[in-house]
């Protein structure tokens, strides 16, 4: 009776699953066929409804989404959309090309202070993967040290063993070094918080109160860095190294 039960609830997970699964494929293409169309806000509405109900990310839902909103000459969203499909995408050409166009249309010219040191040379190295491909190679990495164990173990001749044994040093060190980079480029994903500014002009203060003076102005679609939150505002740094206060539902991050 309990293995009918358990067998009963399995084929409805299953069953749930496969029927969402075919709902958002119907819902992504018939986005994509609106969008085709040139029915960009009806497209943006059933792209939304993916992310809203479905909990659904991917790279190409975001890109699509970023196109309707640059279709539209809506900046934010889209700049928005465009990074957020970056982050799932990072070495993605046509997502980094429409990027561009998108920041074009933004008003503010933040200039770019290129960052140096270990730390950053660090960071730009094994940011080459991803969090999960680290992870994976850690995993890749441990499997192959079990069979070369397996090899070791089994060998009849010592040369062989020797050979096995170096391999598993080196395996192990890959696996170790895989692991730690996967953790450091968590921790700093973790601390590097980017933002879009969502409203179309808006006063960054010198302190967290409207009373405060204003330190500078920036315009909608211009990327900024949250390094505090207090209350309602959000403490940021530009590019160039600006910093100021700035209210919280003026911008919206990506990494949420």
């Amino acid at each position: 009776m309990k293995i009918k039960k358990v067998i009963y609830i399995v084929f409805l997970i299953v069953t749930n699953l496969l029927f969402a699964q075919k709902t958002t494929t119907t819902l992504f293409d018939a986005a994509n066929d609106l969008y085709r169309k040139e029915k960009y806000t009806e497209a943006i509405e059933k792209y939304e409804t993916i992310l809203n109900q479905k909990k659904v990310e991917s790279a190409e839902l975001y890109y699509n989404l970023g196109n309707c909103y640059y279709k539209l000459g809506k900046v934010a969203p889209a700049i928005y959309n465009f990074e957020k499909a970056l982050l799932l995408n990072p070495k993605d050409e046509a997502i980094k090309t429409n990027l561009t166009f998108a920041q074009k249309m933004a008003i503010d010219d933040i200039k770019v202070i290129p960052k140096v040191g270990f730390s950053n040379f660090l960071y730009e190295t094994i940011s080459v993967c991803s969090v999960t491909a680290w992870s994976w190679l850690a995993i890749t990495f441990s499997l192959v040290f079990l069979l070369f164990f397996i090899g070791y173990y089994f060998s009849a001749t010592t040369v062989i063993k020797r050979i096995f044994f170096v391999g598993m040093f080196f395996l192990l060190s890959f696996m170790f070094s895989s692991l730690l980079f996967a953790y450091i480029l968590n921790r700093q994903n973790k601390t590097i918080r980017p933002a879009i500014v969502f409203e179309e002009l808006v006063n960054v203060k010198t302190e967290p109160k409207t009373t405060a003076e204003n330190a500078f102005m920036l315009h909608e679609g211009t990327k900024v860095f949250v390094k505090e939150t207090l209350d309602n505002w959000k403490r940021i740094e530009l590019t160039d190294k600006s910093e100021g206060w700035i209210k919280k539902e003026a911008i919206q991050e990506l990494k949420e």
